[in-house]
């Protein structure tokens, strides 16, 4: 088994961090395979660090909170070659004779890894600087993150910072992917990466194709007294360290730098958003110092987001599931950020109104990161004399309905929710998809051509699909037809919070859907619930409840819940058979991590015994449950409120019946979260 893994960890380098691998595929996912094997016979023997960890887990893990041995401070940016000769005139008159190295700015998630004896110990966010969360299993799945270091020379405990992100390769599947299955695309990598690497399913993070690039290394004992020989020491030492850095010692060298990449960051495989700047010595580092916010001794040169010039030739309008009207400019083609950009966001009509949008401009258009580029100003010299001010529509450009602007709403919204074709399929679309019904056959395009020939006019029409006409139907036939009848039925197996999640009442997302459906049970329940009792739900606000009381008011809604009640469809949490009454009428929250057991078993075991399910520590709490890793905040506040706390074994215990739950908290063993200490440190704190 170790030397399994020290030829699987051996030809993952290779791969990941220097591109040249020495196997195929199928000889490294052999060699996998076997050591999984090995694993799954001797478990006692089995490396927390070993390559398998890498496919991931579906357990799902709070991430706890621990905080940071050294501070992650931010950096001042800056977005001229004015300013950045200030900073550079500034450190060379404070100490002299200086060195300078020039990176590139990645463009996705702040990353810490804490190494000890050459081992990965914990993956932690920046989180707010000084407490982050603990994201290591996520981590454990990307590639180039070593799980255990080559070579000697690293300090014995040590931290390295760097950033994850996501290739265009990645981000590009994982929209596709996204699409097709009818969910909306990410908008840029950057978001992409942090949401993927806070997944509760480290197989989801495995299959997203993350990567890591380290910059900065965080010790009592670092082997070098420059941040560049340290940076390559950490590649010898297995990390994937940028390859485009550069010492300067003038001002012009850094401005040559930054020209430089300004126009070949187009050609790379992976977001940047500028260059930073860092004084290369550690003891010029420390003669600096820091503000409260950030190094003096580093600054992040931001490049300016790309536009180009061209026509606005005419504005579409779309609708929305909600009613919602988007416009959406149509340019003449012009190259933008590697693409032909040849449309535009124009967001609604107070941004057409403030930048003074008319047709037949030249306007700027930007691609900061975003998917649909956006217009941020009118070239007015270019206006034609006879130009007219846009005139934003009045009426629903698919039913023909008069648009209304409600309070506080930034957008115009057609109101013909019953009869406008765009609003009726995107809520169709909406309910089949597969966070929420998931019936698999019913994608966009056959919703369309269904609504076309008569047979879907809302989601209840779902259920009474004849086999025979769908059929019949062009590009369908016998097979495609069952295949969609088949999910049909298999969706009346989805459990009530995500019923309740694919009605599509406005505001109620998926996790506020679980919230709700906990809080009251049944359909019925949230039906006849006024605002302010729908407002004592978990995140539920004023907001979100006013839109339920506004959905079950409309006669029209009511007349399709009722049908989809006489399909089948689950309209309350279903009960569970109880193992005992143990946790009768009892609070508890779950927090940690547990022998064997993921957080959900746990959380089963106390609605298996009469319990209920809390999210966070409040007074209401009889009991936290904690294991592992328990976030120092909620010990702090349980103590603070007298809640008790109870291990894994002192629960297990209650439930059998051979223990009873004590008034006084108890305490258990202080969670392994590293400590903040304040320390000299060598390299910079960010």
């Amino acid at each position: 088994m170790r030397e399994l893994e020290s030829m699987l960890e051996h030809y993952n380098y290779q791969y990941y961090v220097e591109n040249n691998p020495s196997v195929s595929d199928f000889e490294f996912d052999t060699l996998l395979r076997e050591l999984q094997e090995l694993e799954a016979r001797y478990p006692e023997e089995a490396d927390p660090n070993s390559p398998t960890r890498r496919v991931g887990s579906d357990l799902t893990a709070e991430f706890e909170s621990v905080e940071h041995r050294y501070p992650m401070q931010s950096l001042a940016n800056t977005y001229s070659s004015e300013e950045l000769g200030e900073w550079v005139d500034r450190i060379t008159r404070e100490i002299g004779e200086v060195e300078f190295v020039c990176e590139l700015k990645f463009d996705g998630t702040a990353i810490s890894l804490c190494y000890e004896n050459g081992v990965l110990q914990r993956a932690v966010t920046r989180g707010d600087g000084k407490r982050g969360d603990d994201v290591t299993n996520n981590v454990r799945t990307i590639g180039s993150v070593p799980m255990k270091l080559r070579g000697e020379g690293y300090p014995a405990v040590f931290e390295i910072r760097g950033e994850i992100f996501m290739p265009y390769a990645s981000f590009d599947r994982l929209n596709r992917e996204r699409e097709a299955a009818g969910e909306a695309p990410m908008a840029n990598p950057r978001n992409a990466a942090a949401g993927t690497l806070k997944q509760q399913s480290s197989q989801v993070v495995a299959r997203r194709g993350l990567d890591c690039t380290l910059y900065h290394i965080a010790s009592d004992n670092l082997p070098f007294g420059t941040h560049i020989e340290n940076l390559e020491a950490a590649r010898k030492w297995g990390f994937k360290v940028s390859e485009h850095m550069k010492v300067c010692r003038t001002r012009g060298e850094i401005e040559e730098f930054i020209e430089y990449w300004d126009t070949e960051r187009k050609n790379l495989p992976f977001a940047t958003d500028g260059i930073v700047i860092k004084v290369n010595s550690y003891a010029q580092q420390r003669t600096l110092g820091s503000t409260a916010k950030a190094p003096r001794w580093a600054v992040a040169y931001k490049f300016q987001a790309e536009r180009a010039l061209t026509r606005l030739v005419s504005v579409d309008f779309q609708v929305g599931r909600t009613g919602a009207i988007t416009p959406v400019a149509n340019l003449e083609p012009v190259q933008l950020a590697g693409t032909i950009v040849k449309r535009a966001s124009i967001h609604n009509a107070d941004q057409i109104a403030a930048l003074d949008i008319r047709l037949g401009d030249m306007v700027y258009v930007e691609k900061g990161g975003e998917i649909i580029p956006k217009i941020t100003e009118v070239e007015l010299s270019e206006r034609h004399i006879d130009s007219q001010p846009f005139a934003y529509i009045t009426h629903c450009p698919e039913c023909g309905s008069e648009l209304v602007r409600y309070e506080g709403e930034a957008k115009h919204f057609c109101p013909n929710s019953a009869e406008c074709k765009p609003q009726i399929i995107g809520r169709i679309v909406h309910f089949v998809g597969r966070k929420a019904m998931d019936i698999e056959g019913l994608g966009g395009e056959t919703i369309e051509l269904l609504w076309e020939n008569g047979m879907l006019k809302n989601i209840a029409d779902i259920y009474d699909l004849n086999p025979q006409q769908l059929a019949s139907l062009p590009r369908l036939g016998d097979k495609s037809a069952a295949n969609i009848l088949d999910g049909v039925r298999e969706s009346k197996n989805v459990p009530f919070e995500r019923v309740l999640f694919a009605l599509g009442i406005r505001f109620v997302g998926e996790t506020t859907a679980k919230y709700i459906a906990t809080h009251f049970r049944t359909l019925d329940a949230i039906a006849k619930a006024t605002v302010e009792e729908l407002s004592e739900a978990e995140e539920v606000g004023s907001k979100i409840a006013v839109a339920i009381t506004e959905y079950f008011a409309d006669e029209r809604n009511r007349e399709i819940v009722e049908r989809l009640r006489a399909a089948g469809l689950k309209f309350e949490v279903e009960e569970k058979r109880r193992s005992s009454n143990a946790l009768e009428g009892k609070s508890v929250v779950i927090s940690g991590k547990f022998i064997g057991r993921s957080r959900d078993d746990m959380k089963a075991l106390v609605e298996a015994h009469g319990g209920r399910n809390l999210a966070a520590v409040s007074a209401n709490v009889d009991f936290i449950v904690a294991g592992e890793n328990m976030g120092p905040a909620k010990r702090q506040k349980a103590e603070k409120l007298g809640v008790t706390i109870l291990n894994e074994e002192e629960f297990m215990a209650l439930i059998s019946g051979d223990a009873i739950v004590n008034t006084a908290p108890i305490t258990t063993a202080e969670p392994q979260a590293i400590k903040s200490e304040t320390k000299p440190i060598q390299g910079t704190l960010f």
